[in-house]
């Protein structure tokens, strides 16, 4: 028995094969895994629960019929997905978690995050991740109508790919001093998060011990996932094929 950890598949109504290749994965590595764990940006925008689009419903489906046939599923918000609440949980089946969470992984305590706070030189978008954040935002945010929220997200999505394209390339990468901090903070010597892009494994020191950083790569041209069991981590990918 295993457990799959997977992060950034960006599901979006314009890549339906990553959405197909998703429910291939559910039925095929993944099926009948001790746990699923969905570090963050699991789809590209989400405006509320209440997002009546079809995508959200049918993803939630297969994620509650994969639940119902034994394995517990963990959602974790990303920087596209912060917006995600309890209610889009529990239709798929699903429990929220917070971002770190420790838990225990192939014999070991592992921490979990998507990502995105580990950037700290990125400083206009840790502004805006403060903001994201902020409950009262968010209230203001889902208050609106659907078509404005998608309006809205349409407009930040566009900014910061304007954005993201000026900066440099360590900026956008997890601060080194940033990772040792939080993984001393939480006295850990494996750490598992998504959302830079950078698939690879990473070695390092915390506390004079050796330590360890693995990366999930985004599902654009390949597949990616870690697969947790007696034998330890090991982080895996495969081609996706994009229809034309």
């Amino acid at each position: 028995m295993a457990s799959y950890l997977i992060s950034d598949l960006h599901l979006d109504e314009s890549r339906p094969d990553i959405t197909r290749a998703f429910y291939d994965f559910l039925e095929g590595p993944a099926a009948g895994a001790d746990a699923l764990y969905i570090l963050g940006d699991f789809f590209e925008v989400w405006i509320g629960d209440d997002d009546d689009a079809p995508l959200p419903r049918e993803v939630a489906r297969h994620l509650k019929a994969y639940r119902e046939r034994g394995t517990p599923v963990f959602l974790m918000h990303g920087n596209r997905d912060f917006l995600l609440g309890e209610d889009y949980a529990a239709r798929c089946g699903a429990k929220l978690l917070a971002d770190p969470t420790e838990i225990e992984l192939a014999g070991q305590k592992v921490l979990l995050m998507h990502g995105d706070s580990l950037c700290t030189l990125d400083q206009e978008y840790m502004a805006f991740r403060q903001q994201a954040r902020n409950p009262q935002w968010q209230q203001a945010l889902l208050a609106k109508s659907l078509e404005e929220r998608r309006q809205i997200a349409a407009q930040i999505r566009a900014v910061s790919k304007s954005m993201n394209s000026r900066k440099a390339e360590d900026i956008m990468d997890v601060t080194p001093d940033e990772v040792i901090r939080v993984m001393a903070e939480h006295d850990v010597h494996t750490l598992i998060h998504g959302h830079t892009h950078r698939p690879a494994r990473h070695a390092l020191t915390v506390d004079g011990k050796p330590a360890e950083r693995l990366v999930l790569g985004d599902w654009g041209t390949q597949g990616w996932c870690i697969r947790a069991d007696e034998n330890g981590l090991e982080l895996m990918h495969w081609p996706l094929t994009q229809e034309s």
